[in-house]
């Protein structure tokens, strides 16, 4: 008998759990949450209490703006308009940000919460804003980059960045005083204090600092991407009789940005001072015999997005590693200096920069915030920080079992970060160590500078099997990483393939190759997510463990395509970008709308991480306007307008911002009495779709699927306290469990606490409960 999945016949925001799992996602005593890295507290407590009402956004007068549709990709749905990617981008910060307004919190986990903010504009503006920045400085009017978006961009950002420090200076840091715990100013420091700081400066700063004097033989030096620096204006003249008034004095990023003062000064508190702070006030003694006038921190954001013409150099490991070293010396997008700082300095700076005036930041507080994350390591206070989370060992697999034995009985779902990646890491060490395997085949694009994933290849590697790597070198950030990765690879002697020219290879990998009697035998691994065990415990990811032989030839006809650039045959069972996938996805919709139209029961359901691809928008919006019932999980971007009467009636968008990052891609088709479900490596991006290597796979066995379904989009749609409904005037309110009562069948666990608390709390107990055989 069909398990009743999900409701073909329900409204949009209708979904239920399986008769045997409904109620079964529940929280239980001691599970804990949290949200992009950081852990909460327990159930019982008040953290997990429903908010009394939401932190608004930015005001909810003002939507994202639009763009208009391609007409010739939308077809029936031609009228609509897009929401704008970028402000889409901003808009899922001020989500995360709200995690930072919450006074049911740990304190230090909202203040990691701002940080990430801050990191991820930090992003932004390295990735996103210079055709905008440049649309406007040419003054131009047509097209996607204009003056009007530059501009509608930049009050955007100033007023998220305008909340990030009204919530630093006016609660956090004052509840952080009431702790004991202060980052103490010049003026507040009292002799002792001074005394010790003055000691630091001339012990640990000092000899780090070399001011540079403007003047013709000096001219503005360079200032690198990021960096903390100070602009003094000087009175008098220098030693050569000049006045050459404008100094510039760079800080070293060794030196940490906030330093703990020592107990016998501190007067039983927690004591830190800041590292401009420290160089602040002793400005008047770097420059003996000169007059300190006006004076300002200041931080430049530069573009930095690594073009290289893959079609255009030989090597391309060595192009990205030239390209990589003037990275930090990119075009300037963005000036921060103080509040405070002499209208003077700041003009002085933006023509230094090229910049114009929106892309100057005057902040009330430290230039950089996400360096606060110091704040939080310094600080030893158990109870403002969340609870730890253990993952559990994946529930279907047996520490003392083979993984081999256990595959060749059936597929293995591993649901992290609640189920453990050590799971993963022990199939790839199995697979090193036993000498029936001869091959091992693997796509790295993040895996980290530290990674006992990137030692076990090494030691196959030495025990004589054929490894196969294909590094992906312009992942972004992590470009460094890889190419030190792919260069002590290929020196012991794997054969390390950098995929095919043009596109990134975005697709999650791990094929294994065993002698078994006298036959080869395949056994596989594919993710959503990245083989980095650090970021395997913060983001929901699905990994996919199989010897399915029609999957694992699948994955073999992708390897060989990406290292000998061969024709790929026919796939078995994948879609693969930049070949079907998105012509698959564009006809799956098309053909349930069509579906739809005859009166047959549909539904999609598809969770992701970004939604901008216009093709596909198009067809989602046709196919809710023929009756399919559609509900999109996109955590971040989205520019598909949902729930706008007469165009997207039913079609809903919703984002869940909880305590890990959502990552996992799960496509959800059903048409009538039969349904499929898909795994992905690919958001629905355009991106992902025609200039990267991406995989969808198909989860065949009932059992799986029904799993998926129920944690990875029933838990998610009846989430009442982390979701954030998309709107039709292009707005996301948070979902209010007290005001917005979840549909029939949903569990109350999920609707009052959260999806990812449920999920925590069912593994927490299956965990706690299982011997060494996996029972």
């Amino acid at each position: 008998m069909k398990p009743a999945a999900i409701r073909p016949d329900a409204g949009p925001h209708a979904a239920s759990l399986s008769p045997n799992v409904s109620g079964s996602l529940s929280v239980g005593q001691g599970a804990s949450r949290e949200c992009h890295g950081t852990v909460t507290d327990e159930v019982d407590t008040v953290i997990f209490q429903p908010s009394c009402s939401p932190v608004p956004l930015a005001p909810e007068s003002v939507p994202m703006p639009s763009l208009s549709a391609d007409p010739s990709r939308a077809g029936e749905a031609s009228s609509f308009a897009l929401l704008d990617r970028d402000h889409s981008i901003l808009s899922f910060n001020e989500r995360v940000l709200d995690w930072a307004h919450r006074p049911e919190v740990p304190l230090i986990e909202r203040l990691r919460y701002l940080c990430i903010v801050s990191s991820n504009l930090d992003e932004f503006f390295e990735v996103r804003a210079a055709p905008h920045l440049s649309a406007g400085s040419a003054g131009d009017r047509k097209g996607t980059y204009t003056v009007e978006s530059f501009e509608r961009l930049s009050e955007a950002a100033h007023t998220l960045v305008a909340r990030q420090y009204a919530l630093y200076n006016d609660e956090l840091m004052p509840t952080f005083a009431t702790h004991g715990i202060h980052i103490v100013s010049h003026g507040e420091r009292n002799p002792a204090q001074r005394k010790w700081v003055s000691e630091y400066f001339e012990r640990e700063v000092r000899p780090l600092l070399i001011p540079v004097g403007l003047d013709p033989a000096h001219p503005f030096p360079q200032v690198a991407n990021k960096s903390l620096n100070f602009i003094v204006r000087l009175g008098g003249k220098d030693a050569f009789g000049r006045e050459n008034p404008i100094q510039i004095v760079k800080l070293p990023r060794v030196l940490p940005r906030l330093i703990k003062m020592p107990a016998k000064v501190s007067d039983g508190k927690t004591l830190f001072v800041a590292l401009s702070s420290v160089v602040r006030a002793h400005l008047a003694s770097m420059f003996p015999g000169r007059e300190v006038g006006d004076f300002s921190q200041f931080r430049v954001t530069r573009h930095s997005d690594l073009a290289v013409d893959e079609e255009d150099v030989k090597n391309l490991r060595t192009a990205l590693r030239q390209g990589l070293q003037h990275r930090h010396y990119g075009q300037a997008v963005r000036l921060e200096v103080s509040a405070s700082c002499a209208e003077s300095l700041a003009s002085f700076l933006l023509a230094q920069f090229n910049l114009p005036p929106q892309a100057l930041y005057r902040v009330h507080g430290p230039v950089n915030l996400a360096r606060l994350t110091q704040l939080i390591d310094l600080i030893g206070e158990p109870q403002l920080r969340f609870p730890p989370y253990a993952p559990s060992f994946p529930v279907t697999l047996s520490p003392v079992q083979s993984f081999f034995e256990r595959l060749q009985r059936g597929d293995v779902l591993i649901h992290q970060p609640f189920e453990s990646f050590d799971g993963v890491l022990a199939f790839l060490r199995e697979s090193v160590l036993d000498p029936q395997v001869l091959a091992i085949k693997q796509t790295i694009y993040r895996t980290g500078a530290d990674s006992e994933l990137m030692d076990l290849l090494r030691e196959a590697v030495r025990r004589g099997k054929e490894v196969t790597v294909v590094v992906e070198l312009k992942a972004r950030f992590d470009e460094e990483a890889n190419i030190n990765w792919a260069e002590m690879l290929e020196s012991i002697g794997a054969q390390v393939v950098y995929g095919v020219v043009g596109l990134k290879t975005h697709a999650k990998m791990l094929l294994v190759t065993r002698r078994e009697g006298k036959q080869l035998r395949r056994y596989g691994h594919l993710s959503t997510g990245n083989y980095n065990p650090r970021t395997a415990r913060l983001y929901t990811d699905i990994s996919h463990l199989t010897a399915d032989p029609a999957l694992t030839a699948d994955m073999e006809a992708v390897f060989v395509h990406m290292a000998s650039q061969s024709r790929l045959p026919k796939l078995n069972r994948m879609w693969l970008a930049p070949f079907d996938l998105h012509k698959n996805l564009v006809a799956r919709i098309d053909a349930l709308g069509q579906a739809a139209a005859s009166g047959e029961p549909t539904r999609i359901v598809a969770k992701m991480n970004a939604l901008t691809d216009e093709e596909i928008i198009g067809a989602l919006i046709r196919a809710g306007q023929k009756g399919v019932k559609i509900d999109l999980i996109v955590r971040g971007a989205c520019t598909l307008p949902a729930q706008v009467p007469g165009l997207t009636d039913n079609v809903r968008v919703r984002s869940v911002i909880g305590r890990f990052l959502e990552h996992s891609r799960v496509f959800y088709f059903r048409h009538g009495e039969d349904e499929s479900l898909y795994l992905s490596s690919a958001d629905w991006m355009n991106r992902n779709m025609m200039r990267r290597i991406e995989l969808a796979w198909p989860v065949t066995d009932p059992n799986l699927r029904q799993r998926l379904i129920d944690e990875c989009l029933v838990a998610y749609l009846h989430d009442g306290r982390d979701a954030w409904d998309l709107g039709g005037d292009g707005i996301y309110r948070r979902v209010d469990h007290d005001t917005h009562p979840g549909e029939a069948g949903a569990s109350p666990a999920i609707e009052a606490h959260g999806a990812q608390a449920a999920l925590m709390g069912r593994y927490a107990s299956r965990g706690n409960h299982r011997d060494a055989s996996g029972n």
